[in-house]
């Protein structure tokens, strides 16, 4: 396949990152597609799938050819956070990821829209909605965390388990002009506030450095990773050409 390059106007290397953020992420939570706790979250989640695939052929479609960056790339050629690739796992992992990445994607957006760069349009225009994830995730983080001891648990858990991907979030990306350690803060800042709300703590150990894990934007992911990029490619390299 050949190396994706930059058009209508947006930096390759950030819309590349940005959009397999959004695609890989809308993918994950598309797989809660009738296991979803209640029939209210079913259609929460799948509605969030559906904002962030939608961001997703925006940013792609700005570097090439959408489906086959989405169906046709091999694993080592995404861009995205290892924190968006993590499993699922129960539903309190499912929102421990939530409440990370929107938190992270809202004051992002927030920041690009605010600017003149070529990412400003896409953001002023997605923000609202990344709004709506930061709150549906926020809102969970406080059911979870302050009701039931066993949601509680299960709440300090996942958050803990995620804790050594969200450093990943703050490292520049190449064409994303915004103050990434100005964001780190405020992202640092929401969360403790949030987990302490909901009677949790920020959880403890690295974000960065030799212990922390986060590598994706080099094309490092994790061992889920590959089989989930398999069975999101399937079809399309099962019946190459298909259409409906």
């Amino acid at each position: 396949m050949k190396t994706p390059t930059a058009h209508l106007g947006l930096p390759a290397p950030g819309a590349l990152a940005l959009g397999d953020d959004a695609l890989v992420l809308s993918h994950r939570l598309g797989e809660w597609a009738g296991h979803a706790p209640v029939l209210e979250e079913e259609v929460a989640l799948a509605n969030i799938a559906l904002d962030l695939l939608g961001q997703a052929r925006v940013l792609l479609s700005a570097v090439g050819d959408e489906d086959e960056l989405a169906f046709l790339r091999d694993e080592r050629a995404f861009r995205n956070l290892q924190l968006v690739e993590q499993p699922n796992g129960d539903f309190a992992h499912t929102i421990a990821r939530q409440l990370y990445f929107s938190v992270h994607q809202h004051a992002l957006f927030d920041a690009l829209a605010s600017g003149s760069g070529p990412f400003a349009p896409l953001a002023a225009k997605a923000v609202k909605e990344v709004a709506y994830h930061r709150d549906h995730a926020e809102q969970w983080t406080l059911r979870l965390g302050d009701g039931t001891e066993t949601g509680h648990v299960r709440m300090r858990r996942a958050c803990s388990a995620l804790w050594r991907y969200t450093g990943e979030m703050f490292r520049p990306v190449e064409g994303v002009d915004v103050d990434w350690e100005g964001l780190e803060r405020t992202w640092l800042e929401t969360i403790e506030d949030i987990l302490r709300r909901a009677t949790l703590c920020l959880p403890e150990g690295p974000r960065s450095g030799a212990w922390a894990a986060g590598a994706g934007r080099q094309g490092l992911h994790t061992e889920s990773f590959g089989r989930m990029v398999a069975e999101m490619q399937h079809l399309r390299r099962s019946h190459p050409g298909a259409s409906w």
